[in-house]
């Protein structure tokens, strides 16, 4: 019986009616749906807090992207423009930059504090994401606008800043051709045998200059830059000019010197000949004709002999391709030999006009007289009186050539004929300041 009980009692338990199934049932599945709605509201904020991550993330690159492509363009109007506008752009980028960098930290701060990948993530957390994110990439948005709406302000300076940038690479090409065609040069005159020493230390001290250039715009400034390429393309130029030049250069010296040699020679020939002319004239006429021609040949030696010194040190500077020593020497040599020719043809020049005095002195009184009566004339020229400044050294000038022809005539069988004619010269010069006077004034 016992048994019999406890039997019927479980299958009582099991199979239970229908209708306590059903008042069963409800409780059961109630409880396993609240769970399962739960861990989806977590996955769709966490989604929603990725999706804000995305976007602010995209926001960063873009805010990013933005500031360099215009850093470029503020960089090239400082590096074109010195004036007080383009210093006020650096300026205000320079504050847009620090404003970057703080919203670019807000950002990265932002992403570290929030896990979204941590399955701990609970949906307070991953709402507080999604508006913490959702906040910095409107931050950073508006950045962006606003360093966008700057941007489009830079257009004139922009555009008159790469006008002078597009002016940089032609003018260092510029310069480096020229460098390269006296590189050229050099080469060509050193295998004609031409060192071209001073040519090639100025070429090498374009070095740094080409350096420079080689560093850009971006470094030293776009003017900076331009003057810079102009500069050493001017120098190198004159370099390759005075490289192509040296042939000639020193086929001319090499001319010279052996016309200064045979110069040498004459006017050597000619200092032989002034020591007669300087017997006749002491034989002649009286001291004060000659005194100062004593010395003539000995200085004309003396000066040949200077000559052939400084033709030695100036062909030695050609054989050492030193051609501007040599050619300055070589002016020395010829302005020597010009005052000595004067000196040497003097004493020829003194006896000629001693002579001619001495067999007619009247000619040269005609001379003179004949120059102070034109330069009264020109004086009176449409003028009842002459003008004080110019009759008085006209006046003075008639009275000094009378004293100098009564000299003459008082001076016996040897006057000094050299005094007389030094006399004449003087007044003919005084006259020739007074006519030169009156034609300025008019």
């Amino acid at each position: 019986m016992t048994a019999t009980r406890i039997a019927r009692h479980f299958a009582a338990s099991v199979l239970l009616p229908p209708l306590v199934l059903l008042a069963v049932l409800p409780a059961v599945f109630t409880g396993a749906g609240a769970r399962r709605w739960g861990r989806s509201r977590v996955e769709e904020l966490r989604a929603e807090a990725q999706g804000a991550k995305d976007a602010a993330a995209d926001a960063f690159y873009e805010l990013d992207s933005a500031q360099r492509d215009l850093r470029i363009t503020v960089e090239t109007i400082t590096a074109a423009d010195d004036t007080p506008p383009a210093a006020r752009v650096a300026a205000d980028f320079a504050r847009f930059g620090q404003r970057i960098d703080r919203v670019s930290q807000e950002y990265i701060a932002v992403v570290d504090a929030h896990d979204l990948d941590s399955g701990a993530l609970d949906a307070a957390a991953a709402a507080r994401a999604r508006q913490e994110l959702l906040r910095v990439r409107d931050e950073m948005v508006r950045t962006r606008e606003e360093l966008e709406r700057f941007g489009r302000g830079l257009g004139p300076l922009a555009e008159r800043a790469e006008s002078q940038l597009a002016q940089v690479a032609p003018a260092v090409e510029r310069a480096r051709q020229a460098l390269r065609e006296a590189t050229g040069a050099l080469d060509e005159a050193r295998g004609a045998g031409l060192p071209a020493g001073e040519p090639a230390a100025a070429l090498a001290a374009l070095g740094p200059e080409l350096r420079l250039l080689n560093e850009g715009a971006g470094r030293h400034g776009i003017k900076p830059t331009i003057r810079r390429a102009e500069d050493v393309r001017r120098r190198a130029e004159a370099i390759t000019a005075e490289v192509r030049r040296l042939p000639v250069l020193a086929a001319g010296i090499d001319k010279r010197l052996a016309s200064l040699r045979t110069r040498a020679e004459a006017i050597t020939t000619r200092a032989g000949h002034v020591e007669p002319v300087l017997s006749e004239l002491r034989r002649r006429f009286t001291a004060a004709c000659w005194q100062d021609l004593q010395r003539v040949p000995e200085q004309a030696a003396e000066s040949v002999r200077q000559a052939h010194e400084v033709l030695a040190r100036a062909r030695r500077a050609r054989e050492e391709q030193r051609f501007a020593e040599a050619t300055a020497l070589l002016q020395d040599v010829h302005a020597l030999f010009g005052r000595t020719e004067e000196a040497v043809s003097a004493a020829g020049e003194r006896l000629r006009r001693l002579n001619e005095v001495a067999i007619d002195p009247r000619r040269e009184i005609d001379r003179t007289r004949f120059v102070l009566r034109d330069a009264q004339r020109l004086a009176m020229t449409n003028r009842t009186f002459p003008e004080p400044r110019h009759a008085a050294p006209l006046d003075a000038a008639a009275e000094r050539l009378e004293r100098a022809v009564a000299t003459l005539e008082n001076g016996g069988r040897n006057p000094d004929y050299w005094l007389f004619l030094t006399e004449t010269e003087a007044v003919r010069g005084m006259v020739a300041a007074v006519v030169e006077d009156i034609r300025a004034g008019r």
